[in-house]
């Protein structure tokens, strides 16, 4: 199938060493830890280190021959998975009783293997359903806990197998610190942990991947040499607890298919484990979304990860229908593997097939392995898993994250692996909510004076706006509202509507912006109910915009009525909502005029929405915010020709238009300007009739008599803008003058009549008067600019 060459097999030959080496270490240390080590499963070392090798042997297998995209991947038992194994062995044993070792051991073994078969049906459906990425959105923290308390628990294995604690397993007493400092005792694991540190010390200097297999490799040898030396008892040793104790008899490595027995597996037992064995499969699936992104950057090598996770479910289902144990890619053996020249698949199918060599063998020559070896192993993996997820950690991560890490190794020592993922959930949770209340909701708050709707209005309507607009705050909310960050928003909303503020500032809108609000939970949507009641009380409208009534923010506040009250109005978005606000403004000052002097004059014709809130102007009087209405109106509107009277007695259109919208830059003196009127043709234009196209070239400017025309802007980034323009402003100006193409689409909304300028025109004006053209030029310029500034504020107020 590899079609290897002589070339090949000898290139293949010093990694097929190492990653030998490194299973060997890794199922002496992890094998002979997977069972408890006393009780019923005293003496299961041996069996242990079978089922390690024959799911490494599985695993490496499957990636070998096609699963998995790196050609060289390692695969060995998930070690991570001990902890819990230990723990489904102690449910067990107290489900049935000490006093019926075969239904222990048996149901054991099975839950073992369910773990195995529950663990590759993750991975499978995870890696078929391409839902390998949704893995990247666990939290990172709680896993790097996980792992430091598996290191804190391989710590206290590594005390257990050196001081060969058979009667009693390591606990935090009195009773076994005294135990591990009798002198026998502390002869045997002090070794032990002194050629850990010793490890540690020389890879601090050496960094070369083949220190380490070659410093344990080490230790046996000058282990024996010792005892030549000395002349020691190889059985006196084992029995002093310096060998391991294997038994008289040799163990084949399919020895514990012999353990399987269904008539004897209590299934009430096994139903028990299902918590441990949802814990321990939720702690599986982490890690190979995590290492193999990791691996493939440490390789410069792209990958699918749902390919690997598919691989890892087909390893663990034959793991688990053989027997056997969890297995995964394990990312530092992979990395050593292709860096002495492994990364082609006949070096791990070559690897498989020598691992399988060693399970052949069985597990006699553990008994000639000293025990401090598998001690300082068991310490190494433990300090290294350890200072990853304490002092790695320490400048990397937060403290709140660094304190999640803290607690979950504590919990998962004190208690139980099972309790301390359980904790890890729930303070995340916890702080997760704390630090998102502590962020800002609200992004912004301001008043209409800072920012007006894209309406073209006549100078005079703009001034009067800008004046009055002090009584709309604009709040931009951002984020995700829920009952731990809307507090800030109500209470910002009460803080407006208190006496204080309102004394100095009575408002008559509150515009609430959405548009960049991820979603409303229910006890967001039920306080802006209650803000809406506050708001009634000091007759304030409610004006939410910023989304569509079928999302899910308008879903959200629907289902708690809040659109039903008559002082709440809703639009789409800012824009709009501002309009809606300046129109209602306009209508009170118009209708407050008819109430008071029985004035009348021609109706504005407003854009967007028709509906406007009348009960503004019912009264001027008795009330600051009325007040404040008519006293802008009457100082702004004043004036001998009033520009919101429409009969033309005096002048005549267009030009009382031009008065109209060119009077605040400066006075038009009827004498200069009148010579313009010949140069305009007067045009009547029908409701969604479209005067021009963006991109066609430009042939006239327009001023707006009466009727409302729309245009609207596309941009290729954006969703573009609309700009409405009212009786008094001016349309198409900058593209007529400069010459340019249209920058917009213009659309006739309501009936309206126009004065039109052509551009054949204006070049007639600028020959025959060229002092008027100068002029009037510099008029629309300073227009324009207004005009301008407030598509750009508009648009930045959308950030």
């Amino acid at each position: 199938m590899f079609l290897p060459s002589p070339g090949d097999f000898f290139r293949a030959i010093p990694a097929v060493v190492l990653g030998l080496l490194l299973n060997i270490l890794d199922g002496v240390s992890y094998g002979m830890i997977v069972f408890p080590a006393a009780g019923v499963f005293a003496g299961f070392g041996g069996t242990g280190v079978s089922m390690f090798f024959v799911t490494t042997v599985i695993s490496q297998l499957v990636y070998s021959l096609g699963g998995s995209g790196f050609a060289g991947a390692n695969g060995s038992m998930m070690i991570e998975v001990v902890p819990f194994f230990h723990i489904l062995a102690s449910t067990i044993a107290d489900e049935i009783g000490e006093d019926n070792p075969k239904a222990i051991i048996a149901t054991t073994i099975a839950s073992f293997a369910l773990s195995s078969i529950l663990t590759g049906l993750a991975f499978f459906a995870l890696g078929f359903l391409n839902l390998g990425v949704l893995i990247g959105f666990f939290p990172r923290h709680i896993l790097v806990g996980c792992i430091g308390g598996v290191g804190v628990f391989l710590m206290e294995t590594g005390f257990e197998i050196a001081a060969t604690l058979e009667s009693e397993s390591f606990t935090y007493s009195l009773g076994a610190l005294k135990l591990l400092l009798e002198v026998h005792n502390l002869a045997r694991w002090v070794p032990a942990l002194g050629l850990a540190i010793m490890l540690r010390v020389i890879m601090q200097r050496w960094h070369h991947q083949l220190v380490f297999p070659m410093y344990f490799l080490s230790i046996p040898v000058v282990f024996y040499l010792v005892v030549a030396i000395a002349r020691l008892n190889v059985s006196e040793l084992r029995h002093a607890g310096w060998l391991f104790d294997m038994g008289d008899v040799s163990e084949p490595w399919y020895h514990y298919y012999s353990y399987f027995d269904f008539r004897n597996t209590s299934y009430a037992a096994l139903w028990a484990t299902i918590p441990t064995q949802f814990a321990l499969l939720f702690f599986n699936v982490l890690h190979p979304p995590l290492n193999v992104p990791a691996l493939a950057v440490s390789l410069d090598q792209d990958v699918d990860t749902n390919k690997e996770l598919v691989a890892h479910g087909y390893s663990n289902l034959l793991a688990g229908f053989t027997g056997s144990v969890p297995n995964y890619l394990v990312y530092v053996n992979t990395l050593l593997f292709y860096r002495v020249g492994g990364g082609t698949r006949f070096a791990g199918f070559l690897l498989a097939v020598c691992t399988a060599l060693l399970l052949l063998i069985g597990t006699a020559p553990i008994g000639y392995i000293p025990i401090m070896v598998v001690g300082a192993l068991i310490f190494v993996l433990g300090m290294d898993l350890i200072k990853e997820a304490i002092w790695d950690t320490r400048h990397r991560v937060s403290r709140t994250e660094y304190i999640t890490i803290v607690s979950i190794m504590v919990c998962m020592t004190l208690w139980d692996f099972v309790i301390g993922v359980l904790f890890g959930i729930v303070v995340s949770c916890i702080f997760f909510v704390v630090q998102n209340s502590q962020s800002r909701s609200i992004r912004a708050l301001y008043t209409g004076e800072s920012a007006i709707s894209t309406v073209r209005r006549p100078s005079a309507q703009r001034a009067y706006i800008r004046e009055v607009a002090k009584q709309t705050v604009i709040m931009k909310l951002q984020g995700h509202l829920f009952f731990g960050t809307i507090t800030q928003v109500e209470a910002q909303i009460r803080q407006l509507l208190d006496s204080a503020s309102w004394q100095n500032s009575p408002i008559r809108f509150l515009v609430v912006d959405f548009s960049l609000v991820a979603g409303v939970d229910l006890s967001s949507a039920e306080a802006f109910v209650r803000v809406q009641r506050l708001l009634t009380g000091r007759a304030v409208i409610f004006v939410l915009c910023g989304f569509a009534l079928d999302s899910e923010i308008g879903k959200a506040l629907e289902n708690v009525d809040l659109f039903r009250d008559d002082n709440v109005e809703l639009f789409s978005n800012l824009n709009e909502a501002l309009e809606w606000t300046e129109n209602a403004y306009l209508q009170a000052w118009l209708s407050s005029r008819k109430h008071e002097n029985g004035f009348h004059e021609r109706a504005l014709v407003f854009p967007g929405r028709q509906v406007l809130p009348l009960q503004l102007a019912v009264s001027m009087e008795n009330s600051p915010r009325r007040s404040h209405l008519r006293d802008a109106g009457g100082r702004i509107f004043s004036s001998d020709i009033p520009p919101l009277q429409a009969d033309g007695m005096l002048h005549g259109e267009p030009f009382e238009t031009l008065l109209k919208a060119f009077s605040s830059y400066g006075s038009l003196d009827p004498i200069v300007y009148r010579p313009l009127i010949p140069y305009f043709t007067r045009v009547a234009v029908a409701e969604g009739e479209i005067l021009w196209k963006q991109g066609e070239p430009s042939d006239a400017l327009y001023l707006i008599q009466s009727g409302v025309l729309r245009a609207s802007y596309r941009f290729a980034a954006s969703s573009g803008i609309e700009e409405s323009m009212v009786a008094g402003s001016l349309a198409g100006e900058l593209s007529a003058v400069s010459g340019t193409s249209r920058n917009a689409t213009a659309v006739v909304e309501r009936d309206a009549v126009l004065w039109r300028l052509g551009t054949d025109d204006l070049q007639r004006l600028e020959v025959e008067e060229p002092a008027l053209a100068r002029a009037f030029l510099k008029l629309i310029l300073r227009s324009a600019k207004v005009d301008y500034d407030i598509l750009i504020s508009a648009l930045a107020a959308r950030q």
